[in-house]
């Protein structure tokens, strides 16, 4: 199956300008690809489940036996492992695979989270051991994680579910009973992770909720950095600061455990930007100097590397960071809130220049395949802004080499970052469906599509008789999180090709010549489609 999808990897997401024919065959490719992907992503769900401890139904952060070369036997849930990372891949593959599943047993996991893993007297959960049902402390870490990597994935896609009031609560506690004193207030953490996980928390349940308690507590942390922890660590995010004699440590992390400051900094000042509030404007003469810093320390291309020295920017860690669009998402969200061309040409540069590391072992130095689908993951974020070519063929072409990394099992690693590959490919599907999915899929069930200005094509076939709806993407920046705009950002689901609700829109079938006209609410809650055992159905959405 691998060597026959490998040549609709290289179909891109949309065809400018396109034929009609070439449109139906790309989206049809689309459809044999989705559809596989779907397969894969739903039996490691399937694999995962299986492990889920009997009693709780809660997932260990891996499985017991050898992992990269150790021996590791303790079953543990963690909420920044298992919570963060797994779980809540788990539920969007559920929502787009299994419905029943994910109003069945993914609610139940929720239940036995809640119940099992809060530390008594609030909402911030600990570790729990599998085999005693040991608790254990209360983990802000946990929490933040928790909030940032897996309930606001969750948020994005699908809004105000059981797990954003999760989210909510635990932010809630944390707000109340944040640990580090500091002269701007109680803060998170002294670490650049921490703090960063809870501003981009932050940064979506202020537009959502209008609480005024949580604007405060961001605008405390960001203070913090614009004032002092930048300026006195060389304006790169130091992986910890010590308050009390104002000194930040040697190293800077770009990668994975010390971007996020820059991420969760940058999504605050767009938001206060978009209000008109001072800190739109005092924030950005800092960020513009982070930013600088990034491209000043990047390699040739753009790339930029896991560790710099805060004194010098010397480069300490040669390996490139798998998180590079992270940052770059969120450079760009500094040109979409500001208006600066530099930085949007810094996007354009680095996103050409994919194609130079295709063959990049991104694997390394961390030995796992998750690296790579976190490169992956921050292409896809901002090709969705940027729909640069060299960058969708390399997209096209690195997906196909997280494939043969699922073993007959079903499983991926055996680890907590499983979840991850779930939800790059995923990620991939909707580029794929530009948005679009099916209500009630099934494995064999083929849904593609491709953009063609403001037409959509969109192809569905199926092996046997089948009826659902296809469902069109809206814009849920707006309409879900309050945000005036669409921000590239960490843990979104793109929005590829949305409808308006309040637009007309004529669905015209290809093959019978009829045409419909549809409000875009009506797309938005699903079109009905009927097919025939073997038969394909063809349809141009456009607005009337």
């Amino acid at each position: 199956m691998l060597r026959a999808l490998i040549g609709t990897f290289l179909l891109g997401a949309s065809l400018q300008g396109a034929a009609p024919d070439n449109a139906w065959r790309a989206a049809r490719s689309n459809g044999v690809l989705v559809n596989d992907t779907f397969i894969r992503a739903r039996r490691m769900m399937h694999a995962w489940l299986t492990a889920a401890d009997s009693r709780t139904l809660l997932l260990p952060d891996r499985i017991a036996g050898s992992l990269f070369g150790k021996w590791d036997g303790i079953l543990l849930y963690t909420p920044h492992n298992s919570g963060a990372d797994n779980y809540p891949h788990l539920i969007i593959t559920a929502y787009l695979t299994d419905p029943a599943l994910y109003r069945g047993r993914m609610m139940d996991m929720l239940r036995s989270e809640v119940r099992y893993t809060n530390v008594v007297g609030g909402q911030i959960p600990g570790n729990l051991r599998l085999d005693t049902y040991e608790l254990g402390t209360e983990s802000f870490f946990g929490a933040g994680e928790y909030c940032k990597d897996g309930a606001v994935a969750v948020t994005e896609l699908l809004g105000r579910t059981p797990w954003y009031y999760r989210m909510l609560d635990m932010t809630e506690d944390f707000m109340r009973r944040a640990p580090v004193k500091t002269r701007w207030g109680q803060l998170p953490a002294d670490g650049a992770e921490l703090n960063g996980d809870v501003l981009q928390t932050l940064g979506r349940l202020i537009p959502m909720t209008g609480d005024g308690r949580l604007l405060r507590w961001a605008e405390q942390i960001g203070d913090a950095y614009v004032e002092e922890i930048l300026p006195r660590s060389n304006y790169l995010p130091s992986a910890r600061y010590d308050f009390e004699k104002r000194v930040p440590s040697e190293i800077a992390g770009l990668g994975d455990h010390g971007n996020e400051a820059i991420v969760g900094l940058m999504l605050l000042a767009a938001i206060e930007n978009e209000r008109g509030l001072p800190r739109g404007q005092s924030y950005r003469p800092v960020l513009r100097k982070v930013f600088d810093r990034v491209l000043e320390t990047a390699n040739s291309d753009g790339m930029i590397y896991r560790g710099i020295r805060v004194a010098g920017l010397k480069v300490t860690n040669t390996w490139l960071t798998d998180c590079w669009g992270y940052i770059y998402s969120s450079m760009y969200a500094y040109y979409q809130s500001t208006g600066e061309e530099k930085y949007r040409e810094a996007v354009l540069r680095v996103l050409r220049n994919l194609v130079k590391y295709r063959d990049y072992d991104w694997t390394k130095p961390s030995n796992t395949v998750d690296d790579l689908g976190d490169s992956i993951e921050g292409a896809i974020y901002l090709v969705a802004h940027e729909p640069v070519p060299e960058a969708l063929e390399w997209i096209d072409y690195s997906v196909k080499k997280m494939l043969p990394y699922q073993k007959p099992d079903g499983f991926i690693e055996r680890w907590y970052g499983d979840g991850n590959w779930n939800r790059t490919l995923l990620l991939y599907a909707l580029m794929k469906t530009q948005g679009c999915h099916l209500e009630s899929w099934e494995p064999g069930v083929e849904l593609g599509a491709v953009r063609d200005g403001r037409s959509l094509y969109v192809t569905v076939h199926a092996p046997g008789a089948w009826t659902g709806r296809i469902v069109f993407d809206y814009a849920r920046h707006r309409r879900l999180l309050n945000l005036g705009r669409n921000y590239a950002r960490l843990n979104q689901w793109p929005e590829w090709y949305t409808v308006d609700e309040n637009t007309l829109y004529i669905v015209k079938d290809a093959d019978s010549g009829k045409e419909e006209v549809q409000l875009g609410s009506d797309l938005k809650a699903g079109y009905a489609v009927s097919l025939a055992a073997g038969a394909t159905r063809r349809l141009r959405v456009s607005p009337r």
